[in-house]
């Protein structure tokens, strides 16, 4: 199995990227194709080439995290993200993994990929590990406005992914409210409930805010403005955390940095940190294109980039998109 990565996005590319695929190399055993400028990538790696199963595909234009995706996928095809997409269309790659401009990725997706066939809108699907287990947030930035029939059926990409590469046999399907009764919520979440209620789905109703720590659904349905803001609380929520654990003397005061480490060791939240740390899981997958892609974060280190690498080698080994073309994933969405 080929992996694609793009060498040169995001905020710590390329040697963070660089030493991610190496150690996801080491420890996934998979093959690694590092898409981006060849010279600069054989310095930085080459000493891995005999010991891992390394290549690198030339792709020298880059681009940028404020370029507008349609333009730039246009006029940059030796680009990494349409580079490292096209490597996914011809088969050479199982899956491409990609932390730079999410709006190319999903736009090189759609471009070159295409929608598989009664897909409405590909949708990202986020895994958030606040509770016992990871949960699933879909949409979490895809698609900013929706219709009730897009929620259907994010709502049955997310169950598939959860059955078939997570391994839950009846995945508990959410709808994001502002609470737990039918009648609430805006228009759009009310007329996705009388719709899910119809759905071949094991859906359980509305779920709030405070029931995703509590893990009361395997898949949590929202659209896209909505998924992106809760998963961005979430990873500032865990940075803060976070910086309570860094060495004394950055952001805090010693007293108040030690005091911090302490109540968080005191209170148990040492491994809640570490769970809601978007480093662990790495990225999130895009849902409903014909290809595995994988979106990490924009500050990814060569920890998240190894994660990310893993979640895409789970993720084509659980073969989900052959899954959905065969008809497997109950895609029919009842008349609204």
């Amino acid at each position: 199995m080929i992996i694609a990565v793009d060498a040169t996005g995001g905020e710590y590319a390329p040697h963070e990227i660089v030493k991610g695929a190496i150690k996801a190399a080491q420890d996934y055993k998979v093959s690694i194709a590092l898409v981006g400028t060849r010279s600069t990538l054989h310095v930085l790696a080459s000493r891995h080439l005999k010991k891992l199963d390394f290549s690198f595909i030339e792709a020298n234009q880059i681009i940028g995290p404020q370029e507008s995706p349609i333009r730039a996928v246009n006029n940059k095809p030796r680009s990494p993200i349409v580079v490292g997409v096209k490597l996914v269309k011809d088969g050479t790659a199982a899956a491409f993994v990609s932390a730079g401009n999410t709006g190319a990725v999903l736009y090189a997706s759609l471009l070159i990929l295409g929608k598989i066939k009664g897909v409405e809108r590909p949708a990202i699907a986020s895994p958030i590990n606040i509770g016992a287990a990871p949960s699933l947030l879909i949409d979490s930035g895809a698609n900013a406005d929706c219709r009730p029939s897009h929620l259907v059926q994010f709502a049955n990409l997310g169950a598939a992914y959860s059955q078939h590469v997570l391994g839950i046999p009846s995945p508990r399907v959410g709808l994001l409210s502002n609470g737990e009764e039918e009648s609430k919520g805006n228009r759009l979440v009310q007329e996705t409930y009388q719709l899910l209620k119809k759905a071949n789905l094991n859906f359980i109703g509305n779920i709030e805010g405070q029931d995703i720590a509590g893990r009361k659904a395997d898949v949590i349905v929202t659209d896209g403005f909505t998924g992106n803001v809760v998963l961005k609380t979430i990873e500032g929520l865990g940075s803060t955390f976070q910086n309570l654990q860094q060495p004394v003397g950055q952001a805090l005061t010693g007293t108040s940095r030690l005091q911090g480490r302490l109540l968080l060791s005191i209170a148990g939240l040492d491994s809640w940190i570490k769970r809601i740390d978007y480093r662990e899981y790495g990225g999130a997958c895009l849902l409903g294109v014909n290809g595995n892609i994988t979106i990490a974060h924009g500050r990814s280190r060569a920890k998240a980039i190894k994660n990310a690498i893993g979640l895409a080698k789970q993720t084509a080994e659980g073969d989900l998109c052959q899954i959905i073309k065969g008809g497997s994933l109950d895609r029919t969405v009842p008349e609204e």
